[in-house]
Formats: structure tokens, sequence, C-alpha cells
């Protein structure tokens, strides 16, 4: 839809790792609106991650990031800084927590260039995840001051949705893709299924120059 070239990776060692994580992920105690989460009906499957070029534009809305503060979503993504961009939420117990683990192991590959990328999680169900939730979330991954989680109204969350790509219309049927844009005014590149820490970090060069 808004690709113009794809690249399907080979999968070997990756769903493993993602079983893996999904595994340790189901074993930990869930919250009660988790254990009642019609998501529940997703699987992990098998399927290789793929990658398109696109060109999105950032929509100006507001969004409410965990530390309560309201803010500008074109000046979170344009902060001089590479974006790695995520739609999550916090009740989720499938996608979310694999991407989630991707992120936190991004966020630990990246070392002393870290404050170079800033690592972006939205929500997708505004109404349930508060600020505190988020912070919350973000506890349970390790989230560094690199990596913020927001939420807002309903309405500024499906913007971002659409503008990205990513709007199912249900949270229950929300996709796994991650979005990666190297510099301010670069193309965005997305990674559509389960993409490893080390296919995202791939996507950012000069980050990787300066490690």
């Amino acid at each position: 839809m808004h690709g113009e070239s794809k690249l399907t990776w080979a999968r070997a060692g990756s769903l493993g790792a993602a079983l893996w994580t999904f595994a340790a992920f189901a074993a930990r105690p869930a919250h009660a609106d988790e254990m009642a989460d019609p998501h529940a009906h997703h699987h992990v499957v098998a399927e290789a991650p793929t990658r398109s070029v696109a060109s999105y534009q950032i929509p100006d809305i507001s969004l409410v990031r965990e530390d309560n503060k309201v803010v500008a979503l074109p000046d979170e993504l344009n902060d001089g800084r590479s974006v790695v961009l995520a739609f999550i939420y916090t009740s989720c117990t499938t996608i979310c927590p694999l991407t989630s683990r991707t992120l936190y192991e991004l966020q630990n590959k990246l070392g002393s260039a870290r404050d170079q990328v800033h690592i972006v999680s939205i929500s997708i169900d505004p109404e349930q995840d508060t600020p505190q939730r988020l912070r919350e979330y973000a506890a349970r991954f390790h989230a560094g001051p690199e990596w913020h989680h927001y939420t807002g109204t309903l309405a500024a969350s499906q913007a971002a949705q659409r503008a990205f790509g990513v709007y199912r219309g249900n949270k229950m049927d929300h996709v796994p893709a991650t979005l990666v844009r190297a510099a301010p005014g670069a193309p965005w590149v997305r990674l559509g299924g389960f993409a490893t820490a080390e296919q995202l970090l791939a996507e950012l060069p000069a980050v990787r120059a300066a490690q």
C-alpha cells in the first residue's frame, strides 16, 4: 500500500527466539483484564518478516506520554534522532510482548549510541492505557530514557494508526509491524511481522557506525 520495494528475510533463529519470549511472558502472572482479553485467539505464526519503504505524513495530533506530559507527535518524532516506532496495548498477551521484548533487546544493543535513537510505543487502546499503566508496562520491559510510551484520546490514537497504515478497526485484529526512520526527512522502513533487534539495528547504519 505504501511500500515500493519488498524484501523477505530468512526466518532462521528468529522464530525460536520469539516462541521462547512468548512462553516466558505467558508464564508470568497476568492482570485480570489480560486473562479476559479476547485477543488471546492470536497465535505466534512462522511468517517471515517483510521490508518495505514508505513515506508517511505525521499527523498534527497531541498525545500523552507515560510521564503525563502532553506532547505533539510531530515534535516527538522530529527531534533530530532516528526513530523506531511500534503500536501496542498493555493488556495484549501475544503480539505486543514480543514486539516490546524486541525493542528492549534493541535498546540494549544500541549501547552508548542509545541516545541517538528515539524508541516510540503508541497505545492502540488509549481508553484503558492510562499514563500509569504505560509506566508499569515500560518498567516491565526495562525501558530506558530513550524509549517513550504514549496514550491520548481514541481519536488521536486512531489518527496515528491510520497515518502509519496500521489501523485495523479493532485492537484484537492488529498485526505486528515496526517502523524505522534512520534520520529526520528520510523515508520510513516498515518491517512487517516479528523483526529481530538485529534487523532493526541494520536499518540504522549511522547509529551502528557510532557504536
